[in-house]
């Protein structure tokens, strides 16, 4: 049987998630040579409407496109963990935003981790925007189902021009999140 991993990236317009999936999608079967799809759903709003981007990789040809039963759930907003969490399987990998996501996760769900993504991103390189790539990193790294020189092609294909230092500085400080508020998933 194929291996298939599923991400679901859920939160609001504006906040780079359609472009996190593209990314991360692309990492996986331009650069790692798997089997990838990525789809997306949005409102209406050009910003602040509700926004989900998935990702299926898959060693086998993905069968269907959109995550049914997603391995990693990274949730941006409380609106996108009031939607989605309770579709989530218990033993996800369930990423909130730590200032965007005030409410508890449920004791059922025994992997979360609780990053302040959007602070770090401010904080640390100076710009909200790249919230999303910080989560990119720290999913990678967390699951390690892309390498990490895949994300990083994928990533610099994608960006702005002369935002590369930026953008290579949000995914290693995504990585470094692993270890500083994922230790407990990386240990097992």
């Amino acid at each position: 049987m194929a291996q298939r991993f599923e991400i679901r990236l859920a939160g609001s317009g504006g906040q780079g998630l359609v472009l996190g999936g593209i990314i991360f999608s692309e990492a996986a079967a331009i650069y790692d040579g798997r089997h990838a799809t990525q789809t997306q759903s949005y409102g209406p709003e050009s910003r602040g409407g509700a926004s989900k981007s998935e990702v299926v990789i898959s060693d086998e040809e993905v069968d269907y496109p959109k995550a049914t039963n997603p391995d990693v759930v990274l949730l941006f907003t409380e609106a996108a963990k009031e939607k989605y969490l309770p579709l989530c399987k218990k033993d996800a990998i369930i990423i909130a935003d730590a200032d965007l996501v005030k409410s508890e996760i449920p004791s059922e769900y025994k992997r979360v981790v609780k990053v302040p993504l959007t602070r770090i991103a401010k904080e640390s390189v100076g710009r909200e925007f790249v919230a999303n790539i910080v989560a990119l990193g720290l999913i990678r790294e967390l699951t390690k189902v892309v390498s990490e020189e895949s994300l990083e092609k994928a990533l610099l294909k994608r960006i702005p021009k002369g935002t590369e230092e930026l953008n290579k500085k949000a995914l290693q400080l995504g990585k470094e999140a692993a270890y500083k508020y994922g230790e407990h998933i990386l240990k097992g």
